[in-house]
């Protein structure tokens, strides 16, 4: 009994996740900006401009891995919900056999994937012309951090996707896109900003996940991991409530 019900249900989570992972990678417009750009931001920012300084390197390649988890959140979850949403394809599924959690196992899935190719390019790119060298269990926390960084942003995409319109959501998921890279100091350290600023990266989960990033690659930093770990704890439950309850208002 268990068997037949378990492996249906499995199936179509996978399927779905498939379709989700093959819509996205064949859209220019979010493979640009989830893919290419973190990398290529990279390599102009820490590579060609770094001056061959490796610390500038690695530094660099901590913050901009969280950085590329971002893109694939905001615009998959964030303006991917919405154009489905005004296509009313989110009430076709709801009345097909699709389980509801299916729909949103299958956007996380795309957006970690994405995240995974960037992360990868980013570290062969500081590997191979950066000179960044860590331990493999550096590689591993650094890697755990950096995927792991979808939660909370796709949380947040998946709130405002379910409250906006189309393009609505295509002007909120780019304002958050560069406030959280610009407040979180993905692109440079927020010590140049001024204080007004410097304070606002408190509430945003971009700094913090950088900050433990950054610590993952060895480097100390002001606060312990532990309370950037607990403040985003707090974040991403925030997150989630945002987010159910945009999905009540069109829940499978």
């Amino acid at each position: 009994m268990m068997t037949t019900t378990l492996i249906p249900a499995t199936r179509l989570y996978a399927l779905e996740s498939l379709a989700e992972i093959r819509k996205s990678w064949r859209l220019p417009q979010f493979i640009l900006p989830t893919i290419l750009l973190p990398v290529a931001f990279y390599g102009l920012f820490a590579i060609a401009m770094g001056d061959g300084d490796t610390s500038t390197a690695a530094y660099a390649l901590a913050t901009f891995g969280v950085f590329a988890a971002i893109g694939p959140s905001l615009f998959g979850f964030g303006v991917g919900v919405a154009d489905e949403r005004a296509a009313n394809l989110i009430e076709l599924k709801r009345v097909s056999p699709l389980p509801g959690g299916a729909y949103i196992a299958g956007k996380i899935a795309a957006s970690v994937l994405f995240t995974g190719v960037a992360v990868l390019a980013i570290y062969a790119l500081g590997t191979l012309a950066g000179g960044v060298r860590l331990s493999a269990e550096r590689w591993f926390v650094l890697l755990t951090i950096h995927l792991a960084s979808v939660a909370p942003f796709a949380l947040i995409g998946l709130g405002v996707g379910m409250r906006m319109t189309a393009k609505g959501a295509v002007a909120a998921a780019n304002f958050l896109f560069l406030g959280f890279a610009v407040l979180g100091g993905l692109w440079f350290p927020i010590d140049s900003l001024p204080d007004w600023l410097r304070m606002l990266a408190w509430i945003t989960p971009s700094w913090h996940l950088g900050e433990l990033a950054l610590m993952a690659i060895g480097l100390p930093r002001a606060n312990g991991a532990l309370l950037h770990a607990g403040v985003l704890v707090a974040m991403t439950a925030g997150a989630a409530v945002f987010a159910a309850s945009g999905w009540r208002r069109s829940a499978f």
